[in-house]
């Protein structure tokens, strides 16, 4: 009876030291988990708020590729203005927005990608060319280099002349060219827009 006393006690004693060890397996562990934590947490702090407006930025980046902000009329460049002067040209009325080219009359400017089908009266927050429309013909209006512009005056044939709606390095010289005489226009991504590749086959005569 005595050795079955003995043996029990020895058994508790034994299953209490188990417990104790698996309590330890189990809280130096956590333990450690928590130290790393707080020791990362105060050497590298995270603000998820900026986290946040970081990703919205990105998001909002990504969405305006390929688009650009309205431009003031103050901002228009003194070359084209004065173009538009020579020409005697109005600007394209809002009720005039949308309406097909050929139903327009003479003397107006308005703004297109490439196909020229219809006109919008504001460049609005597409990378646009301005087009014009005078004494019955439709031109393409933008800048490019002169190189590409000698191309045009000196009737080459079979040449391309890189648009962009606007001066800047490579192509700062304004020009307006008839969209009769451009066999085929493209539109390229360009940083934040788009340039317009006006491919040329041939000129030819226009009436007088």
């Amino acid at each position: 009876m005595r050795a079955t006393f003995l043996l029990e006690g020895q058994l508790g004693r034994i299953l209490t030291g188990m417990k104790r060890w698996y309590l330890y397996l189990l809280t130096v562990p956590l333990g450690l988990v928590i130290l790393a934590y707080l020791i990362v947490r105060w050497n590298f702090p995270i603000n998820f708020a900026d986290i946040w407006s970081r990703n919205n930025q990105v998001k909002n980046t990504q969405s305006d590729v390929g688009k650009m902000p309205d431009v003031d009329v103050n901002a228009v460049p003194k070359d084209v203005l004065k173009l538009r002067q020579v020409h005697q040209l109005r600007p394209l009325t809002e009720r005039e927005d949308g309406t097909k080219i050929q139903d327009l009359p003479n003397g107006i400017y308005g703004f297109s990608m490439c196909s020229v089908v219809s006109l919008s009266a504001k460049r609005g927050n597409t990378f646009s060319l301005e087009i014009q429309k005078h004494d019955g013909i439709i031109y393409y209006v933008g800048y490019a280099s002169d190189e590409d512009i000698e191309k045009y005056l000196t009737r080459q044939k079979n040449f391309h002349i890189l648009t962009s709606p606007h001066s800047g390095e490579g192509a700062s010289s304004l020009f307006e060219i008839p969209v009769e005489f451009v066999a085929k226009c493209e539109e390229r991504p360009f940083k934040d827009g788009y340039l317009f590749d006006l491919f040329v086959t041939a000129i030819p005569e226009l009436p007088t």
